[in-house]
């Protein structure tokens, strides 16, 4: 991890937001019911709430629809280079929230010119992805997937399918094996990183995610193909193949686990709320309306860390101090009653921020592959097994430990077995 300090660290000042009000980021209210927390903590602070992370490390949420979009709208007052963070010097180095957070030469935490170039070349390797291909290929997986277990009338989705079609999806695209041991641990390792169990270690998971894809860019640079990591590597903008290691870390990290739990999430509404279990047959409510309403009321990334003030600034009526951490509480945004007034929040358009806002945003076309693969997956699903019922209890169903993602720690079905 790259030495966070540098010419924006300082000493913490006087004001930070570790007071008696702020509210600790863990415990079981975040893990399994954050909608009730964040509307009670909207209740007792406002828009902005102060709030204590991992160690006692104090932060901002950010929980106002229009609060979130002006701070991701504003680079110039709340930017992306960490090393601006007055609090460095208590950052342990094996801090679980490190790899969110530790400064490094990527696309994330580039600012102004530098952030555009790099966006820019994210963007256009994107942009080469023939979304119908991409259809066709997630289908081919989907089917693959699906063959492994349509024999025995039981799944278990988050493993079986969910976390497994964007994954092997992902890497194809990047010029990878999309089958493997090594291909396997790369995804463990993703996933330690961005979301740690207990016993997990996010920083060590965190490095060997970038060893394996500077061996990718490496064997690419000697034989370049038609995927998103050789294009990166032939842009005009020549970025060095660190800064491509960089930048691929941060595409397949936005591109595999989120994706996953939109995938789960949806697939969860389909089989627990009547309107989608009656309705999608019949054609009455499509997978793409569940597919929406996910992203108001689960988003796969609840929060994101974060924002750092470049200077002293008011918002949402609190004073924040130049070099606060603000994190984006991209979720309570969603849900914020201030743009659902009469408290229903419904699918009926996309002004949601589950990939953000402003420069800073998911890079076009990101959304609409992701778009992609979600919908792919969870239509081929229905349509080969069209009986599918979820073999628990709603009730048992249980959200993974995480106040960052949204993601559900399993989810067990049923189903008329398939003979092939």
């Amino acid at each position: 991890m790259t030495d966070p300090g540098g010419p924006y660290a300082h000493p913490a000042p006087a004001g930070c937001p570790a007071h008696s009000g702020a509210v600790r980021l863990t415990g079981l209210e975040y893990q399994q019911t954050p909608a009730q927390l964040y509307r009670a903590l909207r209740r007792d602070h406002g828009p902005v709430a102060p709030v204590v992370l991992d160690g006692g490390i104090p932060a901002w949420l950010v929980l106002g629809y229009s609060e979130l979009t002006y701070v991701t709208s504003h680079d110039e007052l709340f930017a992306r280079d960490s090393r601006r963070w007055h609090q460095w010097e208590n950052i342990p180095p094996d801090w679980p929230l490190l790899p969110f957070v530790g400064y490094q030469p990527s696309v994330l935490f580039a600012e102004g010119e530098e952030h555009r170039r790099r966006a820019g070349v994210i963007t256009e390797a994107l942009e080469a992805v023939d979304q119908f291909e991409l259809a066709h290929d997630c289908l081919l997986i989907a089917d693959d997937l699906i063959a492994r277990f349509a024999g025995s009338g039981r799944a278990e989705l988050m493993a079986d399918y969910a976390h497994a079609l964007p994954m092997r999806t992902v890497v194809q695209l990047c010029g990878m094996p999309t089958s493997g041991e090594d291909t396997r641990r790369l995804v463990d390792d993703l996933r330690i990183s961005l979301d740690a169990g207990e016993g997990d270690d996010p920083v060590a998971a965190y490095g060997r995610v970038g060893e394996r894809l500077r061996q990718l860019v490496k064997d690419k640079r000697a034989d370049p193909g038609p995927d998103i990591t050789s294009r990166m590597l032939t842009h005009p903008a020549g970025l060095t193949d660190e800064e491509i290691v960089q930048d691929l870390t941060s595409v397949i990290a936005a591109a595999q686990q989120p994706t996953a739990n939109w995938i789960c999430n949806t697939l969860r509404l389909l089989l627990t709320d009547e309107r989608f279990a009656v309705n999608v047959s019949g054609g009455r409510l499509s997978v793409g309306e569940a597919l929406n309403e996910v992203l108001w009321l689960d988003t796969p990334t609840q929060n994101f860390i974060g924002r750092w003030a470049a200077r002293d600034v008011q918002l949402g009526g609190r004073q924040i101090r130049a070099g606060d951490c603000l994190v984006l509480g991209l979720a309570a945004a969603n849900t914020d009653p201030q743009i659902w007034p009469e408290g229903h929040v419904g699918a009926e358009n996309a002004a949601h921020l589950s990939f953000s806002n402003g420069e800073h945003r998911c890079p076009y076309p990101a959304p609409l592959l992701a778009d992609v693969m979600a919908r792919t997956a969870v239509e081929t699903l229905l349509d080969r097994l069209p009986d599918l019922v979820l073999a628990v209890d709603p009730e048992e169903l249980t959200w993974r430990p995480s106040i960052w993602m949204r993601g559900l720690s399993a989810l067990p079905v049923r189903f008329t077995p398939v003979v092939q």
